[in-house]
């Protein structure tokens, strides 16, 4: 199962205002205009024509873009739909298959092997289906379509450069339905940025080598931000009686002071760290304390459910036990979860675009509402903090 990965590149969006940025209209007329700016970028003709020379608008991606309901399920049921036994043991067969390359990457970039792993599973079941998408076909089309061209515009360049490297081929370069490409699905600016040769054959070949893939992973990751040697997340008993409104990804608090409050580990022991309380499905769910690395995989995936389940997959991986399912109040359905975000948009919350996927955004709002309305502030929307709305 594929999933659009929004890495940030900074260094490409620093100043594109969406304004600026044109899209829609003929498709011709658009790539004509891109020709144009590849020109002004200093390209050259002979370049820039067999580059755009069969480029098609792709509605396949388009509908792609528009199906991403799998992320209305609540934590729970997209975990469980994700990882799977099979999945673990494999993960565990491939982090044996490829040891010493994990040790490199710990060594080198402070990133532990779950979490490369737990990507590698869910971006392309570890390789073994990386999208049959026209990458180019993708990226322009998503350009040209006027929803979210200032993410995927750049990247159409940054292909450019990897075809004059000799690294992308219009015509053949396949990858994700959002552009990306490769083992651990990483966008063409990523791949120039932090692509790294793993297995020393002189390429960096992120479709075909594992070692290249994880290596260019793991640095990608440290270039995020990620805090070397650093735990990310960490599932924890909590006592029935804390004070909700300190939970979200919006409060923090160290983990000696967590512990004061009656948050204990299920395994191990809780580092010394600042740290968030977690709740995916509020206060009779599974609990977790969020460490800062946690935050990073947010330039990775926008999903805030996507994100928990790569966390809480990675730990897995290294031997966590299973989470505590709890008995957490029912979720809304999709139709309510707008019909929420509508009212909390009415409140003056920002809560994004209404699309029935509980974000942070939307957590956040809801915490507010249930403050406010003397509700268990634990983020999770209930029928009947819609009632009350």
């Amino acid at each position: 199962m594929q999933f659009i990965t929004i890495l940030a590149v900074a260094s490409l969006m620093a100043g594109m205002a969406l304004a600026e940025i044109p899209c829609g209209g003929s498709f011709n007329g658009f790539v004509k205009g891109l020709k144009k700016e590849a020109m002004s970028q200093g390209h050259s003709k002979a370049t820039v024509d067999p580059f755009f020379a069969n480029v098609r608008q792709d509605p396949k991606t388009l509908k792609a873009d528009r199906s991403q309901g799998v992320f209305q399920m609540p934590f729970t049921d997209f975990s469980q739909r994700l990882i799977s036994q099979n999945r673990i043991e494999r993960g565990r067969k491939k982090s044996e298959q490829y040891d010493a390359v994990f040790n490199r990457i710990q060594k080198k970039y402070g990133v532990s092997r779950g979490v490369l792993l737990a990507f590698w599973a869910f971006e392309t079941d570890y390789g073994s289906f990386q999208g049959n998408f026209n990458t180019l076909n993708s990226l322009v089309t998503l350009s040209h379509d006027c929803r979210r061209p200032a993410l995927f515009r750049p990247q159409i360049f940054a292909a450019l450069k990897l075809y004059e490297m000799g690294d992308f081929n219009p015509v053949k370069t396949t990858g994700a339905w959002a552009g990306e490409i490769g083992m651990v699905q990483m966008l063409p600016a990523d791949i120039i940025e932090n692509g790294v040769d793993g297995d020393g054959d002189g390429k960096v070949s992120l479709k075909t080598s594992p070692e290249d893939a994880l290596m260019s992973g793991g640095k990608m990751l440290n270039h995020l931000g990620w805090r070397r040697n650093e735990p990310w997340l960490q599932e924890v008993g909590i006592p029935k009686n804390l004070d909700w409104s300190k939970t979200g990804l919006d409060h923090q608090m160290s983990t000696r002071e967590w512990t004061k409050l009656g948050v204990q580990p299920r395994q191990g022991k809780l580092p010394k760290l600042q740290a968030s309380l977690l709740l995916p499905q509020g206060r009779k769910g599974p609990a977790f304390l969020a460490y800062p690395n946690y935050r990073v995989y947010f330039e990775w995936n926008k999903s805030f459910v996507y994100v928990t389940t790569a966390a809480y997959f990675a730990t897995r991986l290294e031997g966590a036990q299973r989470y505590n399912t709890g008995n957490p109040d029912p979720a809304l359905s999709g139709n309510q979860m707008k019909q929420l975000q509508r009212k909390l948009k009415k409140f003056g919350h920002d809560v994004g675009k209404v699309d029935g996927i509980l974000g942070k955004l939307t957590r956040a709002a809801v915490q507010k509402e249930q403050l406010r309305l003397k509700l268990p502030a634990d983020a999770w929307p209930t029928i009947e903090l819609l009632e009350k709305l």
